[in-house]
Parts: C-alpha cells; sequence; structure tokens
C-alpha cells in the first residue's frame, strides 16, 4: 500500500485492526504446527531428530513473534493510528487476490495449462480491458511456450487435466 493519507470520508479496516487480526492468524499458524510437531516427535531416534523436531522449534519463533506483534498491536505500541486502507483499495486487492486463488484451486482439477489460460483471459479481458482479439493469442501463447520450455526442454511435467491427456500432452 502507498503511504498516501487518506480522506476523511473514506471507510475501511483500521491500522490496529489488521495488525491483531494478523497476529492472531499467526499465532494460530504457530500453534497448529506445534501441535503438528508434537504429534510426530519432536525428540532424538535411533537415527537421528525425528520429523517434528525442526518444526517444533520453528513453531516457538512464530509463537513467541505473534505474541510480541499482538501485544505490540493492542498497546499500540508503534502502530500509526488511523486507516489500513479504502474499501476502494482493499477492492482492487480483492480483483487480483480472488481469480488468482480460484487459479489456484483449479489446478488440480483441469490442470495448469489449461487453469493459466482462463487466468491470463480473466486478467486481459477483465481488468485490462483488452478485447477477445487480442486476448486469445497472449492466452494460449503464454501457456503453450511454458509447455515447450518445461516439458520438451526441460522435461518438467507440469500438473496436466483431463484435456491435456485427452490432447495427448
Amino acid at each position: 500500500m502507498s503511504d498516501q493519507s487518506h480522506s476523511a470520508g473514506e471507510t475501511g479496516p483500521s491500522q490496529r485492526g489488521v495488525e491483531i487480526a494478523v497476529a492472531l492468524a499467526t499465532l494460530a499458524f504457530g500453534i497448529i504446527i506445534l501441535i503438528g510437531s508434537l504429534q510426530v516427535g519432536i525428540d532424538w531416534g535411533f537415527e537421528g531428530p525425528k520429523s517434528g523436531f525442526f518444526p517444533f522449534y520453528v513453531s516457538l519463533f512464530i509463537i513467541v513473534a505473534s505474541l510480541y506483534n499482538l501485544l505490540q498491536a493492542t498497546t499500540l505500541g508503534g502502530i500509526k493510528p488511523g486507516l489500513f486502507a479504502s474499501v476502494d483499495q482493499l477492492k482492487r486487492v480483492l480483483s487480483v487476490v480472488v481469480p488468482a486463488t480460484i487459479y489456484v484451486a483449479l489446478v488440480p482439477f483441469i490442470g495448469m495449462y489449461v487453469s493459466s489460460i482462463l487466468l491470463i483471459a480473466v486478467f486481459m479481458m477483465w481488468l485490462g480491458k483488452y478485447s477477445l482479439l487480442h486476448t486469445l493469442p497472449i492466452a494460449l501463447g503464454v501457456p503453450a511456450v511454458v509447455y515447450v520450455v518445461f516439458e520438451r526442454y526441460f522435461q518438467i511435467a507440469l500438473p496436466k487435466g483431463p484435456i491435456e491427456y485427452w490432447l495427448g500432452l
């Protein structure tokens, strides 16, 4: 986000509220890692440290940092007061985050190439306001180049869906 001042009439989440929410989210993340580490074991076995050893200590760092951030956010120490972002700014961010999230969710089901065609087309037509005539060559061409470079030259298989298998790719 830019450091521009927000006008008095704008609404949106406060800086303090966002700081508290992020601190709580990272705290929950750290606790989940801690619990998982304890379940798989954090001590030393015959062959060396068990698989939860390193994640356990990482989770402790995450938890301590999250508690520090939460304490700082709740006592207002070092957090600038005011608006984190306006609703309009958040809508612009979500206009990128939502399609990207849908893209990631679709990759396991329809493959990377078809998902990429859809994502590029959505971004170009919806956000870029390009016509279908300008969008189609790019939306089809970029995944084709990625296919040639990764699948043919580097021989790295990328996730494929039913259409790619039907086409024999």
